[in-house]
Parts: structure tokens; C-alpha cells; sequence
């Protein structure tokens, strides 16, 4: 059991609430088509229309150490890289896969350079941005169970491929789930070309080499649509028994 102080948003009113949040310790453990079109890349990844339970993945080694503190929808802060709106729709297996409302969402992705506000100095992260906070926010999901996050398209680390943390809590703020995003590996390739991710050069792992990732990604692959010049759409749907 961990107490977490969270800040709860409803509707057009803002309510603050401290609750006790039940972890989960054990929370351990494509296919895609594209199309261009003026200057726009579609990428459809399989984004869980079935109502199957979305994995549970590893938080990682780079956790958010105080979401409550993160309750914002920009969490770009002064890091730069290709413009990307994240939507993730949150649903609830046990309602037949309505939208759940009222959910707390917590998400964090690295830089472009693949490194983590809130960590490093380390051998596993050496430049050090313990101080600061960058890629890191918190939700609460609508009445359809939507929360939309505006970020960067995430940089790539070695031996992972790119992707997004999630944890998923309840309106009480119990653990529900904690999982990643997957991205199409085409729409990852066209971004680290250009730009501030062009020095750091292409992924070295791909989806299928991934340690999350490499037993498959059918309910984990994002949506991606969009461009470089005017950013790209990620629209993902998790699936959470509440």
C-alpha cells in the first residue's frame, strides 16, 4: 500500500483529494498499414477494439516520483521535437467497454535524446535532470473516458524501442493498470530523420527485439496520424477492469 495525494479534475470544476492508492507490485509482464497523403502519414496500428484487457507492463526504471504535483494536460515544459497530441481513451472491460469517466491517468516518455526528468548522474542515465520535471503529466479522463496530453513525439533509448509509460487509476485512486504504448516503427523512422532527433539517429531496437514489446504488440500499437511540419495524432484505446 502507498499513500499518493492526487489532484482530482471533473468537468469544470477542480477538486482536491487525498486518497490511498494500492499499488500493485506485480504488475510484470503487428501489424500496420500506411498511406501518404499530401505530405500527411497515416499509420493504423491495431489500437484494442475488442475489448481485451490491455497488459500490464513494467512502470520501468524512471517512475513519475510525485504525479499529484503533475496535474497538467501540456507537459512539453522546454523540451523540443515534433508537436504530439496524445489521446488515450481510457475504457472499462466490465461495462462492455464504455468510456470510463473519472479515471486518473499518469504518462511519462523520455526526450529526444532518450532521457527522464526526475532521474540521472547514474550509469543508467548520466546527464542528470533530477531537478527538473519535463514529459511528465496527469489526467483525468472526461466523461467518455478520453484524456488528451499535448507532448513530443519520444526520442529512443538503447534496447528499447519508443514508447509511453501509463498508469491508470480509479476515481479512489487504486492502481487499475500500468502499461506502455507501442508506436508504428514507419512514423517512428520518418521523425528520427529530421530535426532535433536527426543527431541521435534511428532506433536500435525495434517492436519485434523490444524486452515489453517482443512477445507482441496487438493490443499495446498506437495510431499515429499526421506529418512533421504540423505534428502528429496518437490515439490509443486501454482497456481496465473497474
Amino acid at each position: 500500500m502507498k499513500r499518493i495525494d492526487f489532484l482530482k479534475r471533473a468537468g469544470l470544476g477542480i477538486l482536491t483529494a487525498q486518497v490511498v492508492a494500492c499499488k500493485s507490485e506485480d504488475v510484470d509482464p503487428t501489424s500496420s498499414s500506411s498511406t501518404t497523403t499530401s505530405g500527411s502519414t497515416t499509420t493504423s496500428g491495431t489500437t484494442n477494439t475488442s475489448c481485451t484487457s490491455t497488459p500490464a507492463e513494467t512502470e520501468g526504471p524512471f517512475p513519475t516520483k510525485s504525479p499529484s504535483t503533475l496535474v497538467q494536460s501540456n507537459i512539453t515544459s522546454d523540451r523540443t521535437g515534433t508537436k504530439l497530441t496524445i489521446k488515450i481513451n481510457i475504457q472499462n472491460k466490465n461495462a462492455s467497454c464504455a468510456g470510463l469517466a473519472n479515471a486518473i491517468v499518469d504518462i511519462w516518455h523520455c526526450d529526444a535524446a532518450g532521457n527522464y526528468s526526475e532521474y540521472g548522474g547514474t550509469s543508467m542515465q548520466t546527464t542528470n535532470y533530477t531537478s527538473v520535471h519535463f514529459l511528465r503529466g496527469r489526467q483525468v479522463t472526461d466523461s467518455t473516458g478520453l484524456v488528451t496530453f499535448t507532448s513530443i513525439y519520444p526520442g529512443w533509448y538503447s534496447s528499447r524501442a519508443p514508447h509511453i509509460h501509463v498508469h491508470v487509476y480509479n476515481s479512489s485512486g487504486t492502481s487499475l493498470l500500468v502499461t506502455q504504448i507501442a508506436f508504428p516503427e514507419d512514423i517512428s523512422k520518418i521523425v528520427y530523420a529530421q530535426g532535433v532527433y536527426e543527431s541521435h539517429g534511428q532506433a536500435d531496437t525495434t517492436n519485434a527485439k523490444d524486452n515489453v514489446f517482443g512477445d507482441g504488440v496487438t493490443y499495446e500499437m498506437s495510431t499515429v496520424t499526421g506529418n512533421t511540419t504540423d505534428g502528429y495524432v496518437l490515439t490509443h484505446n486501454i482497456v481496465v477492469s473497474a
